[in-house]
């Protein structure tokens, strides 16, 4: 599977898509505005810009997509009024894979975006979509300023080689043998490594980069924290394997490019490959039911387990349909048990996200 021609989020605006089920995403997207505020403040106190250059890596589409952009953008002009500074201009770089729907952003969202730019700064924001992988170049060397990457650096950039034996799993899980962790490890440890080699090359001195990504806080890669949610998917396809439904052969071929890391892991890649300092690493949780509006009394009545399903579809759905061909009846079917599977699970106990926030700088020449 080439995971960079079919990796990317459900695009429209359906109840299946990203854009309606990504509040958990911008919680998370939320919970870093801090470290955006003190890294864009730090950066500002050494460096006078008349252009600020800012990448979102991972940007996907849907509302998040330009929410990230706004918390920058905002943090930016309120630091300029507190240090009495002129506004810079903004050149903003939306980056992800080439099938992600940057349609949506350009036609439905930017309009509305940059009439609210238009109440914080006088001075213009040039928006523009760069399509490709942040595993490899994507821009010349020394023109940004400030990266930013929320909930897509635990995405691989290819399902690891090497997990025949990771038979009735989709990842890694304690009936898996060692050689599968390895190989998930030595992929993320590839990955990272690239992905910061290439900013190092993008970015100026001195330049800041927020990151935030699932992790977990155990040793273990085998902890709920980080397998549970894909072992009750792969609880679902297993069911449909046994009924005839779903062909053996082709479900243990079928595993994720996905990988939560420790943080003595993150921290090891980035000292290793040595251009960006780590400012601050924070680690924190979100609880399964996050992916629930608390706020919508009509979201109050739905199915919990129906809504962390369509959460996990809006991401998964493409892999999954281009692994097995799935018609519509059968992902609609792999997600019901899902759904029902979730629902049980959460009714005996609480399941935990872990997130990083990770700020580095770009170490001076």
């Amino acid at each position: 599977m080439e995971v960079v021609q079919v990796l990317h989020m459900n695009g429209g605006n359906g109840k299946t898509s990203y854009a309606q089920n990504s509040l958990l995403q911008r919680k998370v997207i939320s919970k870093s505005k801090a470290a955006i505020k003190e890294a864009m403040t730090n950066f500002y106190n050494k460096s006078s810009q008349n252009t600020i250059a800012i990448a979102d890596f991972g940007c996907s589409s849907g509302p998040n997509t330009l929410f990230a952009v706004s918390e920058i953008i905002e943090t930016v002009e309120k630091i300029c009024k507190d240090l009495d500074r002129q506004s810079p201009e903004y050149h903003v770089f939306l980056n992800d894979l080439a099938n992600n729907d940057f349609n949506t952003v350009f036609k439905y969202l930017l309009p509305d975006f940059q009439t609210k730019m238009k109440e914080y700064t006088k001075e213009q924001c040039f928006i523009s979509g760069t399509p490709g992988s942040f595993h490899g170049r994507l821009f010349p060397t020394n023109t940004l300023h400030f990266a930013y990457s929320s909930s897509s650096l635990h995405w691989l950039s290819q399902v690891p080689r090497g997990l025949e034996s990771n038979k009735r799993n989709i990842y890694i899980n304690r009936t898996s043998p060692p050689n599968v962790f390895k190989a998930y490890c030595g992929q993320f440890q590839k990955d990272f490594s690239m992905f910061l080699e290439c900013r190092s090359k993008e970015m100026i001195s001195g330049g800041r980069m927020v990151l935030t990504f699932l992790g977990r806080r155990s040793t273990d890669p085998c902890s709920k924290e980080c397998c549970y949610f894909w072992e009750l998917l792969a609880m679902a396809l297993n069911q449909l394997v046994s009924e005839g439904t779903i062909d053996e052969d082709k479900f243990n071929s079928f595993n994720i490019p996905f990988y939560t890391p420790s943080p003595y892991e993150v921290k090891c890649e980035v000292d290793k490959q040595g251009s960006f300092t780590i400012d601050k690493l924070e680690i924190y949780e979100h609880n399964w039911n996050e992916c629930l509006n608390e706020f919508d009394s009509s979201e109050a009545t739905k199915d919990v387990g129906y809504i962390f399903a369509n959460f996990i579809r809006s991401g998964m759905e493409p892999l999954i349909i281009n692994h097995f061909g799935f018609q519509e009846a059968v992902i609609d079917e792999v997600f019901n048990r899902y759904s029902s599977i979730v629902n049980d699970c959460m009714a005996k106990e609480k399941n935990e996200f872990v997130y990083f926030i990770l700020s580095i700088t770009k170490k001076y020449d």
